[in-house]
């Protein structure tokens, strides 16, 4: 492909991408590789190359761009090389016309920058949230410890290593073996907020397809009994291959029946030693790695999660034991989702209390520990640790 030729395939994933956002379509990963299983001439190095434009553009473009070429006006706009590439060749993109429409530049919508705001998030530290993230594993202790080429420590995580941007992890020996699992620093250490020892009875009840379970049951030296549950069959049916890959013996999963979930619970209510609650959110702390997902969120949606929210942890309180531990957790950096959750759910439930976890990273922030990338470094989290009464 020629230069020309890249920026016109990124105009027209672009497209793509914006009608998906705007119409809850396939996110954006899903329809770039569509883009290219049809597109088999196109080698590794275009592929590379129109994926990076279309990434710069949408971290550039604050709102759903009206087209795919105004989002990728605003990179030649900056870039001299990028805007030679308008050169009205045959498989390029048109000239650029004096006054043509560009996107409209930002960090994000502008009800979504407000929302930041009030949630005390500085407009100093908002770049970061579309800025691009590391690529983080965590060491599986219940393996060998393994021989990963080009990673660093983490120092903040007892079992935490980087890799260079690019890195093909599903290629990697430790990998296939189960010795590393993809997990931003972050995750791993909101996942500390829960206490965890082996031979306890632990719930992750919005495992997914089971990255904190699996982090959760190498803490407890694969000992105990540890259930994962969801509502999604498909994200969940992936877990029991992951714990077959990790050595890890311990977990149970139950796919649970929206609106039903307390009823396939009954058995574990009030013996829980642990519970962690991942919930369902906006995702305004994963921004630096889906940036599309900041143009699908809106205010109707927001309360749809918020409720969702609510719902969660009135289904996981009655499952904890008398002084056991209940981990709420979002990557969301809007108090709604956050602390604004926690006093909902301490105003509803008498007797519990929450307690600040001690973790390496983050601050203090109502009730909990949030984290955000302009300071830690991480994705953004807030996490709350909430303890049954006795």
């Amino acid at each position: 492909m020629t230069p020309a030729a890249r920026t016109q395939a990124a105009i027209e994933l672009l497209d793509m991408i914006a009608d998906a956002a705007r119409e809850g379509g396939a996110a954006a990963d899903t329809l770039v590789a569509r883009y290219f299983a049809t597109r088999r001439y196109a080698g590794s190095k275009d592929r590379r190359a129109v994926r990076e434009l279309v990434y710069a553009a949408i971290r550039s473009a604050g709102e759903v761009p009206p087209s795919g070429r105004a989002a990728l006006l605003l990179l030649a706009d900056e870039d001299p090389a990028v805007a030679a590439t308008f050169d009205g060749s045959a498989h390029g993109p048109a000239p650029i016309a004096p006054g043509e429409k560009r996107a409209g530049r930002g960090i994000a919508p502008a009800w979504l920058v407000e929302m930041l705001r009030l949630s005390s998030l500085s407009d100093e530290a908002m770049p970061a949230l579309i800025s691009r993230a590391p690529l983080d594993l965590r060491i599986n202790t219940l393996k060998d410890a393994p021989e990963v080429e080009g990673a660093e420590p983490l120092p903040r995580v007892p079992a935490g290593l980087r890799l260079p941007s690019g890195t093909v992890v599903d290629q990697l020996p430790a990998f296939r073996d189960g010795a590393v699992e993809v997990q931003d620093e972050g995750s791993q250490i909101v996942g500390l907020a829960l206490p965890v020892e082996p031979g306890q009875r632990i719930v992750d009840l919005c495992a997914g397809a089971g990255g904190k379970t699996l982090a959760l049951a190498a803490r407890m030296a694969n000992e105990g009994a540890l259930l994962a549950c969801d509502t999604d069959r498909g994200r969940l049916s992936r877990l029991l291959p992951r714990a077959e890959r990790a050595g890890v013996s311990i977990v149970e999963t139950r796919l649970l029946d929206p609106g039903r979930e307390a009823e396939a619970l009954v058995g574990w209510r009030g013996s829980a030693d642990g519970m962690l609650v991942d919930a369902p959110c906006s995702g305004t702390g994963t921004w630096r790695r889906n940036p599309e997902a900041r143009w699908r969120l809106t205010p109707k949606r927001l309360a749809r999660l918020v409720e969702t929210q609510a719902h969660v942890l009135s289904i996981a309180a009655p499952l904890v034991r008398p002084g056991g531990s209940l981990v709420y957790i979002v990557c969301s950096l809007l108090d709604e989702e956050g602390t604004g959750q926690v006093d909902r759910f301490l105003a509803a439930h008498p007797g519990w209390r929450a307690e600040t976890p001690d973790l390496p990273a983050g601050r203090p922030h109502g009730h909990g520990v949030r984290l955000d990338p302009a300071t830690d470094g991480t994705d953004g989290f807030f996490v709350a640790r909430l303890i049954a009464p006795c």
